[in-house]
């Protein structure tokens, strides 16, 4: 492969952008992408995106190729007032007490904490047997599915197909509504989605999201991970809910903590003449995130109040100003996410 051609400081940085899935949380990530929007000195070259990750990549994707990133961020606030909307009626919603002392868990909902006790003894064909999921028409109608491959941005979906448990990376020409709501299946609160005869759950069970496709089939050297499901919490979760809560975390990490890990270990031991090898060494990686997460209930994900969006969306722009003015000199020439500390404990 002939190398690219050096790349002038007045240039555009190509970057890829890596998207973690987490239900309403997902707001955060699109004030991570509003922000990154804004820069015209970056340009974004491919999205891997699982579950919330990967509808925000569709929107964005959708929206650039009507009218570049201003058509993005309009296409995302439109998705998420939407999916906002949809929720307006929900029978999940905070309880008095929550909204009394400002606090946007669902934990003291008896609607929810109902729901929450039947998830683990009730099969979601039993209790929607019918299959019904109101993002469908969200997606299928904030996206133009036919117009994303002809999009400049690259797209990867991970899906985890439940026969095998590998996850499949689905691309542009690949998406339709159901591919997204299969990346986004949580199997006990809806019935798995078959595409091509083959049912599948929440990517993130396989890839959350899939680092390899953008070092694969990608020129950008960049990868910005914008994570939602925090790694590293500290103390022991004690109640139930707490302890359901981390093993979600820690069971959602775990596929991208060993991409990341190899990526460390490469760095270290591969050799110029091993063209697989050396493109995982030569990777940046960059993190967005938030300690707001660690101070958010799992429950909070399941929440889409228009005012709790745009907090999220808020700290989301907050947390992608602070990494730019700190790490602004990173981009296209380090990494600025430790990776050798994903070598401990090996």
């Amino acid at each position: 492969m002939a190398p690219a051609p050096a790349r002038q400081d007045s240039d555009p940085l190509l970057i890829d952008l890596a998207l973690q899935g987490g239900g309403a949380h997902g707001a955060f990530t699109w004030g991570v992408l509003d922000r990154l929007l804004d820069e015209r000195r970056l340009e974004i070259e491919a999205i891997s995106g699982t579950s919330a990750g990967a509808m925000n990549a569709a929107v964005l994707a959708h929206g650039y190729g009507k009218d570049g990133p201003a058509g993005a961020k309009a296409a995302l606030e439109n998705f998420w007032r939407q999916v906002s909307d949809a929720a307006r009626f929900s029978p999940f919603r905070r309880g008095p007490l929550d909204v009394l002392l400002g606090r946007w868990s669902l934990d003291h909902s008896p609607l929810f904490a109902a729901m929450d006790m039947m998830a683990r003894v009730v099969s979601p064909y039993d209790l929607n047997p019918a299959g019904a999921n109101p993002l469908r028409a969200i997606l299928a109608d904030t996206i133009d599915f036919e117009g994303l491959t002809r999009s400049p941005i690259k797209l990867f979906v991970t899906a985890t197909n439940v026969q095998s448990g590998r996850g499949r990376v689905f691309r542009n020409a690949d998406l339709t509504p159901d591919v997204l709501l299969a990346s986004a299946c949580l199997p006990t609160l809806f019935q798995a989605v078959v595409i091509d005869g083959d049912a599948y759950w929440d990517g993130g069970y396989a890839g959350n999201p899939t680092m390899t496709p953008l070092i694969r089939d990608c020129d950008s050297q960049d990868t910005i991970l914008v994570q939602i499901n925090p790694i590293d919490r500290p103390g022991p979760p004690t109640s139930a809910r707490e302890i359901t809560n981390r093993l979600n975390e820690v069971s959602f990490n775990a596929v991208l903590m060993k991409e990341l890990r190899m990526m460390a270990l490469l760095k270290h031991v591969a050799s110029p003449s091993d063209d697989e090898g050396a493109r995982w060494a030569r990777m940046r990686i960059h993190r967005i995130s938030s300690a707001m997460m660690l101070e958010l209930g799992s429950s909070s994900k399941l929440n889409a109040e228009w005012p709790f969006l745009v907090l999220l969306r808020d700290e989301g722009r907050r947390a992608a100003a602070d990494f730019l003015g700190r790490h602004h000199v990173d981009l296209g020439r380090r990494s600025s996410l430790d990776l050798d500390g994903f070598l401990h404990g090996i």
